[in-house]
């Protein structure tokens, strides 16, 4: 594979966040770039939330062809760029943004990466299934409108800031007309009695990323029958370790990263994504 090498004509491209020194993006974008011949470049720009309105102006200054966007800016980026696809304003939500002739587009491509990973590389199908999920935030919204659309039955939410978990809730009824929803308070999280009919288990929030993080739920509420997701993807995270430890079929963060990725280099070149080109260098890079 060829080596980036920076010219005069080089396209920009990368990944706007608060932090973001942990992101694993530019490894396989950079990957998928070199692979398809395109003299492009993915970089990590590391945005304060006050300095988010000036960032997404610079794409346009310096003509950026595409940014992807990750915590914390996903809501709050559409304040700022100018127009929606309509997936975006059903979810309220954009990580992506196109670059046309200095007009921005906004897109959402953690929904679609998460649904084509559960089923293309989990074997799991939603559709009239219970799901609990962890999480109010952008990759909450994004992912629970996904799972309404994919048709699940009922859904459990769960969250550590509970005005949050209350918005979702509402935002599922008025957008898609969804009612079947919980929201439980995140002390109350363990209670058996939520978990006896669960068959789907998504972690959307940062829990798990650092050794000490708190237990998001306790081992004997799992249970064979179910599958576990975490989007968590810098690590194994407890929930991921106690699925694997009683052969529950599972996926982390990687997986959905690597889907949602495809989306978005689409998104931006007009081509189909080397999904295994992309996949292929994060295993080579995790073994660094």
């Amino acid at each position: 594979m060829k080596k980036i090498q920076i010219t005069g004509e080089t396209t920009l491209t990368g990944v706007f966040g608060w932090p973001v020194k942990h992101s694993l993006s530019p490894v396989f974008q950079n990957a998928a770039f070199r692979h398809s011949g395109f003299n492009w470049v993915y970089i990590p720009f590391e945005v304060s939330p006050e300095n988010l309105g000036r960032a997404i102006e610079a794409i346009r200054v310096f003509s950026i062809k595409g940014i992807n966007i990750t915590i914390p800016h996903k809501k709050e980026v559409l304040r700022y760029i100018d127009i929606f696809d309509d997936e975006v304003k059903l979810l309220g939500v954009a990580n992506t943004i196109v670059n046309t002739n200095g007009i921005l587009k906004g897109y959402t491509t953690d929904g679609i990466g998460f649904l084509r990973s559960l089923k293309e590389e989990g074997g799991f199908d939603p559709e009239h299934k219970n799901v609990f999920l962890f999480g109010a935030g952008g990759s909450g919204f994004a992912i629970s409108g996904t799972l309404v659309r994919a048709g699940i039955s009922s859904l459990i939410i769960c969250n550590r800031t509970h005005e949050k978990a209350i918005m979702l809730k509402n935002h599922l009824k008025e957008h898609f007309g969804f009612e079947n929803t919980e929201v439980v308070q995140f002390h109350d999280r363990n209670r058996s009695s939520l978990w006896k009919d669960i068959d789907l288990v998504v972690n959307t929030t940062s829990v798990g990323m650092k050794d000490d993080d708190i237990i998001l739920t306790e081992e004997n509420n799992l249970n064979e029958d179910m599958f576990v997701y975490d989007i968590v993807y810098n690590r194994k995270t407890n929930l991921i370790k106690s699925a694997a430890r009683n052969g529950i079929r599972c996926l982390d963060g990687l997986s959905m990263l690597i889907f949602q990725g495809a989306v978005s280099f689409t998104l931006w070149t007009g081509i189909d994504a080397p999904v295994d080109v992309m996949r292929k260098s994060l295993i080579e890079y995790r073994k660094m």
